[in-house]
């Protein structure tokens, strides 16, 4: 049998661990500055988010953002066309990276024409590409934005798109670590907030709100789902049961007594029975054995092309069922983001669009289907866009000026365009939306007042809090 000291002691490197650390941390914010209650600042319209992000940089050009321009006048300089003041460097000046052309960059001048058709769907009537076509069958069920801009134009957009700020500047929480602090828990056997898919960038979310708001990485793998999930001996659940109510015991014996006022002591006591219980709802929520097959073929699973990215996000409506704040699911594996095609971007997106098209479009059905989709929010989003332009012949560099995203779900206005670049897609001209109005958005949704939720010592610029975008809010 484990002594006692040396199982507290050794809890840190096991799922306790994560539990602990949570527990250790809320005590200690509570007693620096009062976190919040959990309770909404106002009446939610939106009790989770699904946070859907494509790593790379999706060209909005050939998904959601058609320019019939670029391809009208494919091969000649932007110099050459009525839009040669989209390179003025008094509009360009936002960003922070000045890019430099390299020895094929020239070419990123000359028009590239657009790679894939379009068509519309919906009574709405809005464009969607052909690489799209199963949530463009969703349409209805949209808000489209099609002026987004950001400052970074290198993949640490990734970093400013989830916290806000540029990854030059001080590192700050990102929103699902914000949304986790602001309303805690629907369901304490469950993470909060989970991450799913690859991540490169900055692997933290809480920074000086604390590791507890990190997201906790997951892997839809039943059989070792959670790090530090799996019991280090061979010990049944029954015997793992025994042991656990025998060390409980023993602390309220002997803990209780002598230490009652010993707040990491009692939050030990707590965490123990909370890691016990993640071990065991966990796996049960990534088990599809009780889900139809008619709902498995919604998200893909019966396709290998479709199925990884179909079972993370049948996992993630499994979670929101059972209470879980924040779901952020990743795409697009190596360093910069499967989605960067600087060359052979018509191979690149149509391969790529094709894992996440259906599955996408299952979720939405699916939560719709079951009375979620009112409750709960999915975003769509990327860092950044694809160049008019192109670069080594047949891609798009990176572009920071202007590029698409959408949400569906709880408060969202379905089957709205919100916002446009212009002719040939390089500036967010009409309605542009830094990244944090798409936080602010999100927030108000889940009944949040963002600057409620400052932190003594910690200040937050204006721009952090960004305004919500109310033309897609019902």
């Amino acid at each position: 049998m484990m002594h006692r000291r040396n199982f507290l002691s050794g809890m840190n490197t096991t799922l306790a661990g994560v539990a602990l650390n949570s527990l250790l941390q809320q005590d200690e914010l509570s007693a620096a500055h009062a976190a919040p209650s959990g309770i909404p600042h106002f009446r939610p319209r939106a009790k989770s988010v699904i946070w859907l992000f494509m790593r790379g940089g999706v060209s909005h050009l050939e998904s959601f953002d058609s320019k019939p321009m670029v391809t009208r006048h494919a091969g000649k300089s932007i110099d050459e066309t009525a839009w040669k003041g989209v390179q003025n460097p008094e509009r360009l000046k936002k960003v922070r990276v000045v890019v430099v052309n390299d020895a094929n960059g020239q070419q990123r001048n000359k028009l590239y024409p657009l790679q894939v058709g379009f068509k519309k769907y919906g009574q709405c009537g809005m464009e969607v590409s052909d690489w799209f076509p199963h949530v463009g069958a969703c349409a209805d069920e949209i808000a489209l934005v099609r002026s987004m801009w950001t400052t970074d134009d290198n993949h640490g957009a990734q970093i400013q798109f989830h916290s806000g700020r540029h990854m030059l500047d001080e590192r700050v929480p990102t929103l699902g670590a914000w949304v986790n602090y602001g309303l805690g828990s629907l369901n304490d056997n469950l993470p909060q907030f989970i991450n799913m898919g690859p991540r490169y960038f900055d692997v933290r979310d809480g920074h000086y709100l604390g590791p507890a708001y990190d997201a906790v990485p997951l892997k839809v793998d039943p059989t070792n789902p959670l790090p530090y999930a799996q019991s280090e001996s061979n010990r049944s659940r029954e015997e793992q049961r025994i042991e656990f109510d025998l060390i409980h015991r023993l602390n309220t014996l002997r803990g209780e007594a002598k230490y009652q006022d010993d707040a990491a002591l009692q939050a030990r006591i707590k965490t123990y029975a909370l890691a016990f219980r993640m071990q065991t709802a966990v796996p049960e929520v990534i088990q599809f054995a009780d889900e139809t097959a008619t709902t498995q073929q919604m998200y893909g699973l019966d396709n290998p092309q479709t199925k990884p990215f179909g079972m993370q996000l049948l996992a993630a409506r499994r979670f929101v069922e059972r209470g879980t704040r924040f779901i952020q699911i990743m795409h697009g594996e190596g360093a910069a983001g499967a989605w960067d095609s600087h060359t052979n971007l018509k191979a690149n997106h149509s391969k790529l669009a094709a894992q996440v098209d259906k599955p996408i479009s299952g979720l939405l059905k699916d939560l719709k289907h079951r009375g979620l989709l009112d409750e709960t929010i999915v975003l769509f989003a990327t860092e950044f866009g694809r160049t008019p332009g192109s670069q080594r012949g047949n891609g798009r560099d990176h572009h920071p000026y202007g590029f698409s995203i959408w949400m569906a779900g709880g408060g969202i206005r379905g089957g709205t365009v919100h916002g446009a670049t212009d002719e040939i897609g390089f500036h967010a001209e009409e309605h542009p939306h830094y990244v944090t109005d798409v936080h602010a958005t999100l927030v108000k949704l889940m009944g949040l007042d963002a600057r409620r939720l400052e932190v003594p010592g910690h200040k937050r610029m204006e721009i952090d809090f960004g305004e919500p975008i109310q033309e897609i809010i019902a």
